[in-house]
């Protein structure tokens, strides 16, 4: 089995695409730079990855969002439509329909995108459907969580690399809980649904099976280095008291990230579940966050 690959060379993609091959199935990394690019007819399937994700609130970065992640993906799934291919799989993310949420994020939640990434990628979508599916092809629309991994240069890289300084984490009066996705159950339900024919057309949250506190992670971070923990409980009022300063004087970035360390994001899973008749992916998302930490600190020895 062959499938074509967009966005090959991200982070996703590199990820997934060794557990692909150790499976048996061929990749074809498709490059959409070159306005010349076609799809292989070969492949039994699109994985799209390609897009942009880092959202500066630059309004020309905001027309290239919307360009690339809708458009080019409309683009590309108007090709598929024509191709002998039967699968396409596009990647969305829960940002298409919110940014955080205290209670489970299920698939028939109305969507409320913030970020012009979340708007950009549920224009996307939108635009998919818009379509008519021909007899005997696939759309199947992702929306996962914040995916991490070995490779992972994100936030989550980035929080090991202050804790790693010794540098406390200021944050654990907060209680918040968040959904991530480990690379590793990412690549088994991709591979479950490129095999399984049955597996039916639709939009899948995914994520791993439980929500993790941040102070959860920061302390497998400890644990990993053999570290005694330094979290301090800082009082939340004082936090965005400072915060609100440094908005009011045109540092907005601080805000953005609070709201990632401090905000619930809970996304439910039991669709795709279901639809795989699984009752839970192969690993913990305590697991699952271990092996990824457990790589950062390998990485920085």
């Amino acid at each position: 089995m062959m499938v074509t690959i967009t966005g090959a060379s991200g982070f996703v993609g590199r990820s997934i695409s060794p557990f692909l091959t150790r499976n048996g199935i061929k990749i074809n990394s498709l490059s959409l730079r070159n306005d010349n690019w076609q799809l292989d007819n070969r492949s039994k399937a699109i994985i799209h990855l390609a897009g942009i994700e880092k959202d500066t609130g630059n309004e020309i970065d905001l027309q290239e969002y919307f360009k690339v992640n809708a458009y080019l993906t409309e683009k590309v799934f108007k090709k598929f439509l024509k191709s002998d291919i039967k699968d396409f799989i596009f990647f969305s993310s829960i940002k298409a329909i919110a940014d955080t949420s205290s209670v489970y994020l299920e698939e028939t939640q109305t969507p409320n995108p913030i970020s012009a990434y979340g708007k950009s990628k549920f224009l996307a979508e939108t635009l998919l459907f818009q379509h008519p599916l021909p007899l005997g092809k696939r759309l199947i629309i992702l929306r996962p969580g914040l995916i991490h991994g070995p490779e992972d240069k994100g936030n989550l890289n980035l929080l090991f690399k202050l804790v790693k300084k010794g540098i406390p984490y200021p944050l654990g009066s907060f209680a918040n809980r968040r959904s991530y996705l480990t690379v590793d159950n990412l690549a088994f339900v991709l591979d479950y649904i490129l095999r399984n024919d049955h597996f039916s057309s639709g939009v899948y949250h995914i994520a791993d099976d439980e929500p993790v506190a941040t102070t959860k992670i920061v302390e497998l971070m400890y644990e990993v280095q053999g570290r005694k923990s330094k979290i301090l409980k800082v009082p939340p009022k004082f936090l965005q008291r400072l915060v609100k300063v440094f908005s009011y004087l045109g540092v907005r970035i601080l805000e953005e990230k609070l709201t990632k360390l401090t905000a619930d994001l809970k996304i439910c899973n039991l669709k795709i579940k279901n639809e795989m008749s699984l009752s839970n992916l192969p690993l913990t998302s305590e697991k699952g966050l271990e092996q990824t930490i457990s790589e950062f600190h390998r990485q920085e020895k």
